[in-house]
């Protein structure tokens, strides 16, 4: 080292240093060039989406109580107007995750819609984060915040086990936070269970906390942190065979109402339940039988 160095000197070649090894800051999304993304978490990202895998509003039956709660919200949403977070819950295969992709693609065309296609850059966009990025979720907020974009930030499938911490940073994200849920971002969220966390996990802590009442409170609390609870429950035969029928008329697949009636309910037998989901998977075996493509 040069000791005759001016202090100037060396400070602004440390600057310098310093400067090379700062990582560089992430890039600015164009949000304009799609209407849906995926969350990279490492290095932080907003991936687009060409082609969104969803189906139209008008084929998922049996939920129209749950659709209409989750559209009304996500409309008011999207006019700037309060709304909640969201969690829908309940039986697997029900059309949970199709019914947020696919409100979400019903309100973008009614907005674009209204101005006459003026603008054809809606701006409510879908971000999806993956349940095993949740912990980035605080960094991915952060860079939706100063965008003039309305954002549903979507996680499908989420829940945690025992041994899993990262809910105590989603609940603070959601609402408990000193900055709060940005006033552009809105949170749904897809899962088996009500409370996100399985029930032997929440009888343990009840069996061996020394409050159980205050240790169970906590890992509850977080489902409080979403506003709204839509519950799927198990469709009936009719409902699954109305499934069937409007997936049938829709693609056009020409078979005759007895028969694909009788193939349905054997199809669900075999797989042990009757969904939403064995009803699509039918559908596909159908068309790929009678050598149809499936353009939804």
């Amino acid at each position: 080292m040069n000791f005759e160095e001016p202090v100037s000197g060396l400070l602004n070649r440390i600057a310098a240093a310093l400067e090379r090894l700062a990582p560089n800051p992430a890039p600015r999304t164009d949000f304009n060039t799609s209407s849906a993304f995926v969350w990279q978490a490492e290095p932080e990202a907003f991936l687009p989406v060409e082609v969104v895998n969803r189906i139209p509003l008008s084929l998922l039956k049996g939920i129209d109580r749950m659709s209409d709660t989750l559209l009304s919200n996500t409309e008011r949403f999207a006019r700037g107007l309060p709304a909640n977070n969201a969690l829908l819950w309940g039986a697997r295969g029900m059309g949970k995750s199709s019914l947020v992709k696919a409100a979400h693609a019903e309100i973008e065309h009614r907005m674009l819609e209204e101005s006459g296609g003026i603008n054809p850059d809606c701006r409510l966009k879908l971000i999806e984060i993956h349940r095993e990025d949740i912990a980035s979720l605080p960094q991915c907020l952060q860079r939706l915040r100063t965008s003039d974009h309305r954002f549903i930030v979507f996680c499908d499938d989420l829940s945690f086990d025992a041994d899993d911490t990262t809910y105590k940073s989603l609940k603070a994200v959601l609402e408990g936070g000193i900055e709060g849920r940005p006033q552009n971002v809105i949170f749904y969220a897809t899962s088996n269970r009500r409370h996100l966390m399985p029930r032997d996990m929440l009888e343990n802590e009840r069996s061996t906390a020394i409050t159980p009442s205050e240790a169970v409170e906590e890992k509850v609390s977080l489902s409080d942190r979403f506003g709204l609870w839509i519950g799927f429950h198990k469709c009936s035969q009719s409902e699954y065979l109305d499934m069937v029928h409007a997936y049938a008329n829709h693609f056009k697949l020409g078979v005759k109402k007895d028969e694909l009636e009788r193939d349905a309910l054997e199809w669900a037998a075999t797989r042990g339940s009757r969904s939403g989901r064995v009803a699509w998977q039918f559908i596909q075996d159908v068309a790929g039988r009678l050598g149809k493509h499936l353009t939804v």
